[in-house]
């Protein structure tokens, strides 16, 4: 794996920001970093207790990616088994996380951690079966190692 380095939130107010034009599909195409969604899905578990990971957040990301001009198919856009991984490991991690830490501090600290890498899914999955067009359209099942509850 390629490394990369970290982008890091300035604020809570900057986490909070993208997250809400995520949610009013006004989110810049170039913004919506690997950061980027890993802070939104923090931020939805975190202040957003009106949105259900599982159940809406496949739909807050595929209007997004239509209103960038990014094709939602089975070989760009929306990844269903990757959103539900991170979906999975971000509440985990919020879980054990001090809820009095600022959001942006809680955030940073996640990327990183394993469950903010890049590669994360990748403990779990291996690389064709996470990478097939299954695994795209719809939440598969892993095949190196359950997923944390």
């Amino acid at each position: 794996m390629t490394d990369h380095t970290i982008r890091f939130f300035d604020s809570s107010t900057a986490v909070r920001h993208l997250g809400e034009r995520l949610i009013a599909s006004c989110l810049p195409r170039e913004e919506w970093t690997h950061e980027a969604h890993v802070a939104a899905c923090y931020w939805l578990t975190a202040e957003r207790p009106d949105i259900d990971l599982t159940r809406d957040l496949p739909g807050i990301i595929c209007r997004h990616n239509a209103s960038v001009g990014t094709p939602n198919t089975d070989s760009s856009g929306f990844h269903a088994t990757i959103t539900h991984c991170y979906a999975v490991g971000v509440t985990a991690y919020h879980r054990r996380c001090d809820p009095d830490l600022p959001l942006a501090q809680r955030v940073n600290a996640l990327l990183t951690e394993p469950e903010g890498a890049r590669n994360w899914p990748l403990r779990f999955f291996s690389r064709d079966r996470l990478f097939s067009v299954e695994a795209r359209r719809a939440v598969i099942l892993p095949d190196v190692a359950p997923l944390p509850e």
